[in-house]
């Protein structure tokens, strides 16, 4: 049994690798940043992981996950994504509550309890942020979707989902206006600082670009 630091190395691993469109790989620096904890930590559990044969790593090389690391950090997505849906569908949390809850909830250990919450749910197949639940086959629908800082000024796209899962930014994404599927249509980007200015529902707002990288759209 993996201990609840492992899952999270795992699901991290997927998150950088897998779940970013074209990249496989990724950097010790790059995964520290993404866990927020030092680098010398990250060295010492990746090589644990590595013993267990659930990461493939060279000292000062790059980080992949094996097929077995992939399906475990997979399941631990299933029901990290089951449980927000669950919070937020069922028991009427909101979506920048759910998270922090899921984090507690994903690491309990029964198959039976979350193939019995997959189908009480009737098989979800998104959850509320927008991110794809993988089914009980470990199979995931990843869709290609840009940023919001990647469409073009005088172009409307569809929020579809978000990067940043924290409580504090998805309060501003409510404040601003935005829901899924709301339509944003790009006003404006300021040339110094990537500034942009979008409209949603006839109402205007200005928004960073560390913001709009924060935004995934179609």
């Amino acid at each position: 049994m993996l201990s609840h630091t492992e899952e999270n190395y795992l699901k991290a691993l997927f998150h950088l690798t897998t779940e970013n469109i074209g990249k496989n790989k990724a950097g010790t620096n790059e995964l520290a940043a993404h866990l927020n904890v030092k680098p010398a930590s990250v060295n010492d559990m990746l090589k644990k992981l590595k013993e267990k044969k659930l990461i493939h790593y060279e000292k000062y090389g790059k980080i992949s996950l094996t097929a077995e690391g992939k399906r475990k950090a997979v399941d631990i997505i299933r029901k990290h994504r089951l449980w927000e849906t669950f919070l937020y569908e069922k028991l009427e949390f909101s979506w920048d509550e759910v998270h922090e809850i899921a984090e507690q909830l994903e690491h309990i250990q029964s198959a039976k309890l979350i193939d019995k919450l997959e189908k009480f749910l009737d098989y979800p197949e998104f959850d509320p942020h927008g991110d794809a639940i993988p089914n009980a086959k470990g199979e995931l629908n990843i869709q290609p979707r840009k940023t919001l800082s990647e469409i073009a000024i005088g172009k409307t796209c569809k929020l579809i989902a978000v990067k940043d899962n924290s409580a504090t930014f998805l309060q501003y994404v409510v404040k601003v206006g935005l829901g899924i599927s709301s339509k944003i249509k790009v006003l404006s980007r300021q040339d110094y600082d990537a500034i942009m200015e979008i409209e949603v529902d006839g109402k205007r707002s200005s928004v960073s670009q560390k913001f709009a990288e924060n935004i995934y759209v179609l």
